[in-house]
Formats: C-alpha cells, structure tokens, sequence
C-alpha cells in the first residue's frame, strides 16, 4: 500500500516534527550550551530516535505498517549505498601533493562533476575530496573549495545517468529509458560550468590574501601523484553494478503474498555490504589508515540524523502529496517545488512524489511526449530540480554531510548549517535560477530573466578576476 493508495489523512501538525529534526541541526550546533554535547554522534541519534520513533508509531497505527516498512527499508537502501561508497572510496588514496592554485582546484572539482554520473555522487565525493583537501592543506582559506565542491561533485555533478544521484535511479526503476538523462546534458553543462567559473574567479580572490609563506610551503610540498589502493576500484565496480543490474527486495510482491523465495533476498545490498567488507578487509591499510585517516565518524553522522529525517519526514510527504491538487502545476512549479523540497527532505522520496503526480497529469495530456508516462517537460524540470537543488542545505542530499565532517576531521573550518545556506543563496541557487530561466521555463520573460541573472553571474566572476587575478599573495 502505498500513501496515496491510503484513505487516511496526515493534519498539518504532523509535519511539526519533521520541523523541530531541522531545527535541531540548524539551531544545536549555534547554541554554545549544546555545541559540544550536538558534536557526539550519540546526542544525533537520540534526538533522532526521539523525535522519529513516536512518529513511526503514529504512522504505524495512522497509515498502516507498510507506510512505516517501506520508509525503513528505503533508509537501509540508502545507507547501504552511502556505506559501501564511503568504505571503499576510503581505501583509494592518491599520495602525492599537486600546487593549490586555482586552476589546479577547478580541474579537481570538473573531474569530479563528470566522474559523479559514472560512479554516484557518494563515490566521487568520497574519492576526490581528501585529496582536494591534501592540495590545499598548505592554504589558510580552503573552506570555500568544499562547499562549491559539495555544490558540484556532490550534487550538480551526478545530473548524466541514473547511477548518479538516487533520484534518477528510482526514475529508472519507474520505467525511464537508462540513456535519457544524457538529454539533460545541456543544463548539466550549463550549471557545473556557471559554478565552477565563478569558483575558479573566487579561488583567485581567496589566492590573493594568502600569506607568501602559505603559497611558499605549497611550492615546496609539491610531490609527484600515485593512487594506492588500486584494488578498490573493482570493488567500486561492484558497487556499480549493484546499482545497475541487481535487483532489491520486492516489497509489493512481499505484502502481496505471492513473493519466491529470490523476491525476499536483499541481493543488490547483500552485494553492496560484500563489495564494502572485502574492501576494508583486503585493501590497502597504508592507504586506508595513514594516507586517508579513515574514520567511521562520518558515515555514522549521516547514518544518526537520516533515520530521524526518513522518519519524520513520511507524515510531511503525505501532507505534501494531499495538498498537491492545490498545487498550481506547470513545468517552473514542477521544478520549484521538487528543487525547494529536495534542499530539505531527501531528494530521491521528493522526486518520487512529484513523479508520481506528474504521470497522473500525463495520462490526460493529448500530444505530449511522454517518458515513462511522464510529460518529459515535466520530467526534466523534476529530474533537475531533485539533483540540483539537494545541494542547498546540508541534509538535501547524502553526501553532503559526508564531505562536511571529512573537512571539518581534516581540521577545516565548516559554516554552520545557517552559514552554509546563506553561501548557497549567494553563488548556487542564483546559477539554479538561471538555469530555469533557460532550459525549464517556458514563458519569454522567465527565459529573458534566466538570461540576465546568468550574465550577471558571469560579469560578477570576471570583476572578481580582474580585480585579484594580478595581486600577488599577501606577505603577512
């Protein structure tokens, strides 16, 4: 049963406690009675389980056990995957220690945007990071080459094929031909170009007000690059093919009552753990435990607050979907309100949503080219808005309180989940909302006002060169 097959009806006051999960990692980490006591992963946890466990049991009884059921399972699919990524993606290290110069940063963070819609933006923002951090560990200013690499490798990037973000995948198991998203490399092209332009002017800026002695220590540092782990890179392999061709459990078949025996095997996750197992057990230790760090503190950061978000959050998508009918629909919506919700629910149950309501409005269109029953219009503007937007806050998307605690390990100082909104309103939802203009938007004013944010976007990156490209780096 799924929630719109359910006759019962969530009140608004059930999304409060979705609110106060956001709250409390929005406001904790600011209070400085509670900053120390919000940095152990056990006070997550608790929070988490304080505020989801009541609301998996009013669900349970509202809305039925598989509601609940399925929201679980679809949380272990999805630290499953985070899992197996971040484990083997921490057993390839790259020694070695390359200049921090701007363009050497842009060229790390661009790999990164391509290599997203091969290997997941989990596994390439897990495998570049450390080294994007080893580059620039001789540089005093690096907080900004994490977050637009949070921007691009851990989101924007993944736009190209449904291994790269989880939201396309479940498009794909709805019946989206695996090729189509290579259609959307127009606005993929166009977003990760904007970013990392306007990165490449700001690294530049940032350059400038680096101490000599900093950008000295960098020249000396620099040592020819070796990937260690090698090994990994089948594992990694393994973990792509799970994803693509392995099947999960079949949960409608399950509650059915007509399942065999296979039906009930996790077997793309039971490859997935397998993958991630033999790569901590027979990979590389000097690549794992010296060149890496590796820790499990991250993973278990995610693993503490997503499972108080995917609670939450399933009485805040039934309000979402009972409210839809309201909804003004049209292909700027589609996109706004999968991109805005996808910033702060999960991407991949927000798409599924707005997908779901969109083949519903395809089956009474007539001369409209459907994509798995969807008006591909709208299925552009949800499939964008899911991948592009999860980058706005640090819960939209998996890995991005991922790479937030491998910096803040690594000693780089992080914005605060307020901070970092406030630089993605500044650079990133800007290049979004041009990008809408362009590509998504249909109407010649929104196509006009796309065109001239996105010209103000690029003469803003060229005074910032111009103003900085030529001043040598500071002295003191």
């Amino acid at each position: 049963m799924t929630l719109l097959e359910s006759d019962a009806y969530v009140p608004a006051w059930g999304i409060v406690p979705f609110v106060l999960m956001l709250a409390c990692i929005a406001i904790l980490p600011l209070v400085p009675a509670a900053e120390k006591l919000w940095e152990r992963n056990s006070t997550k946890l608790a929070v988490a389980l304080l505020l989801g466990v009541p609301v998996a049991v009013w669900v349970w009884t509202l809305l039925g056990a598989p509601t609940v059921l399925h929201s679980l399972w679809e949380y272990v699919q999805f630290i499953s995957l985070l899992l197996a990524l971040f484990v083997i993606s921490g057993g390839i290290y790259l020694s070695g220690d390359i200049r921090a110069t701007p363009r050497n940063n842009t060229i790390i963070i661009g790999i990164g945007a391509v290599v997203a819609s091969i290997i997941g933006t989990t596994g390439a923002a897990m495998l570049l990071i450390r080294p994007l951090l080893r580059t620039n560990s001789e540089r005093q200013h690096k907080s900004h080459s994490v977050w637009f690499f949070i921007f691009v490798v851990a989101n924007c990037g993944g736009l190209l094929t449904p291994l790269g973000d989880p939201p396309l995948f479940l498009g794909f198991l709805r019946g989206v031909p695996f090729e189509w998203t290579l259609s959307l490399l127009p606005e993929w092209a166009f977003v990760n170009g904007m970013l990392l332009f306007t990165y490449y002017a700001i690294d530049h800026q940032k350059v400038a007000n680096e101490t000599a002695e900093a950008m000295a220590w960098d020249a000396e540092a620099v040592e020819p690059m070796k990937v260690h782990g090698v090994v990994n890179f089948a594992f990694l392999a393994m973990v792509v093919a799970a994803v693509a061709a392995i099947p999960s459990l079949d949960l409608e078949a399950i509650e059915a009552g007509h399942a065999g025996w296979a039906a009930m095997v996790p077997w793309r996750e039971l490859t997935m753990w397998a993958a991630a197992a033999l790569s901590f057990f027979l990979g590389d230790k000097f690549a794992r435990y010296e060149g890496n760090e590796f820790s499990f503190a991250p993973i278990l950061e995610v693993a503490a607050l997503f499972i108080g978000i995917f609670l939450t959050m399933i009485p805040a998508l039934r309000f979402l979907e009972e409210i839809a009918p309201t909804l003004p629909l049209n292909e700027v919506t589609f996109h706004l309100f999968t991109g805005g919700l996808s910033s702060v629910l999960d991407n991949a149950p927000t798409y599924v949503t707005f997908f779901e309501m969109a083949r519903v409005l395809g089956g009474d269109m007539q001369g409209v080219h459907l994509v798995a029953g969807v008006p591909e219009h709208y299925l552009a503007a949800i499939s964008t808005g899911a991948v592009f937007w999860g980058a706005v806050t640090y819960i939209g998307n998996g890995p991005n309180f991922m790479v937030k605690a491998v910096a803040e390990h690594a000693g780089v100082w992080m914005p605060s989940f307020g901070g970092y909104v406030v630089k993605t309103f500044t650079f990133l939802v800007p290049t979004l909302l041009a990008s809408m203009g362009l590509f998504v938007a249909e109407a010649p004013w929104l196509k006009v006002a796309g065109g001239l944010i996105a010209a103000f976007l690029v003469v803003r990156a060229i005074v910032i060169l111009r103003r900085h490209a030529a001043q040598p780096a500071a002295t003191g």
